[in-house]
C-alpha cells in the first residue's frame, strides 16, 4: 500500500461542506467519486481540516492508501478529468505510512475576506462578507491580541462541535485593509467549528462600535457561547490550509493564494 497526499483548492458555494453525507453534496464526495473513476476503485481520505457549508479552500490536505501505482502528476490530472469546475487537485506527493494530514499538521490557517461598503457585493456574492457600517481597524485588533495564546475558547464553539477539547492555541491574528475589503488573517493549532465565524463575528461587532474591545476579554473568560456575538456569514470564509514540518517537504501554497488580498498590498 502507498500512501499519497492531495492539496486541493475548491469554492464551497455549491456544497453543503467538506464531510461526506447522504445524498453527496459534499466536497469529500465530489473528490472521492473522482478519484474512483481515475483509479477505477473506491478510495476513502482524510483531510486536515474539515470545512462547513459555502466555506472555500486554498490549499487542503487530503491523504488516502491506494495499491494503484501513478505518478503523482497523473494523480493530479487524471483527478481532475473528473471533478466539477469549482473543485481541482493542485499537488500530488507520495509519503510515508506515518503521514496523516490531520494529526501531524504543525497549525491551520484561516483567511476572512469582508467587504466594507453601503452597498451588497455583486461579483464578489458568494467570496466575500459584507458589512455596510465602517469598521474601526484598531479597535477590532486591540480586541483581537486578548485572543493570543492557549485558551479554553467554549465561548466560541458550536453546539455541534465535536473537538475533544476547547482549549486551543492562537499564534496569531492579523487585520489589515485593502481599499474597500478587510483581510482577517488566524493562525491557530487547531480550531473548534464555527470557531472562526464566531470569533469574527465578535470582531465585527468591536469594529462597529457596538462593543468595546474589552467586551472580548469578558467573553473569552466566560466560556458561554450565549454571551459572542452571532455566527458571522460563512461566504467570505476560506480555509488556507495547515501547514508541516517542513522536512516533509509539502507545498504550503497554491497559486490560489495570490488570488486574495495580500497583506504586504494592505495598510
Amino acid at each position: 500500500m502507498q500512501r499519497v497526499a492531495l492539496g486541493l483548492s475548491y469554492r464551497g458555494s455549491a456544497y453543503q461542506g467538506w464531510q461526506s453525507q447522504p445524498g453527496g453534496a459534499t466536497v469529500q464526495d465530489r473528490v472521492e467519486a473522482a478519484l474512483a473513476k481515475f483509479a477505477d476503485l473506491e478510495l476513502r481520505t482524510i483531510c486536515a481540516g474539515r470545512t462547513d457549508t459555502g466555506v472555500h479552500a486554498l490549499n487542503q490536505v487530503l491523504h488516502f492508501d491506494t495499491r494503484v501505482e501513478r505518478d503523482p502528476s497523473s494523480w493530479v490530472r487524471g483527478t481532475n478529468r473528473y471533478l466539477p469546475r469549482d473543485i481541482a487537485v493542485q499537488w500530488c506527493r507520495k509519503v510515508e505510512d506515518g503521514f496523516h494530514a490531520r494529526y501531524v499538521a504543525r497549525g491551520r490557517r484561516y483567511v476572512y475576506v469582508l467587504l466594507e461598503s453601503p452597498v451588497r457585493p455583486a461579483l464578489e456574492t458568494g467570496l466575500a462578507g459584507w458589512v455596510f457600517r465602517p469598521l474601526d481597524g484598531d479597535a477590532m485588533r486591540n480586541a483581537a491580541a486578548v485572543l493570543i495564546g492557549e485558551h479554553d475558547f467554549s465561548a466560541f464553539r458550536s453546539a455541534e462541535c465535536q473537538a475533544a477539547s476547547p482549549v486551543k492555541t492562537m499564534r496569531r491574528i492579523e487585520i489589515h485593509r485593502c481599499g474597500a475589503y478587510w483581510r482577517f488573517e488566524f493562525d491557530a493549532s487547531a480550531f473548534l467549528h464555527h470557531m472562526v465565524r464566531n470569533l469574527m463575528g465578535c470582531l465585527v461587532a468591536v469594529g462597529q462600535g457596538a462593543r468595546t474591545p474589552q467586551w472580548l476579554t469578558e467573553v473569552l473568560a466566560a466560556r458561554d457561547r450565549r454571551l459572542a456575538a452571532p455566527t458571522f456569514a460563512a461566504q467570505g470564509l476560506y480555509f488556507v490550509g495547515p501547514y508541516y514540518d517542513a522536512a516533509l517537504g509539502l507545498p504550503e501554497s497554491t497559486p490560489a493564494f495570490d488570488w486574495l488580498p495580500r497583506p504586504d498590498e494592505c495598510r
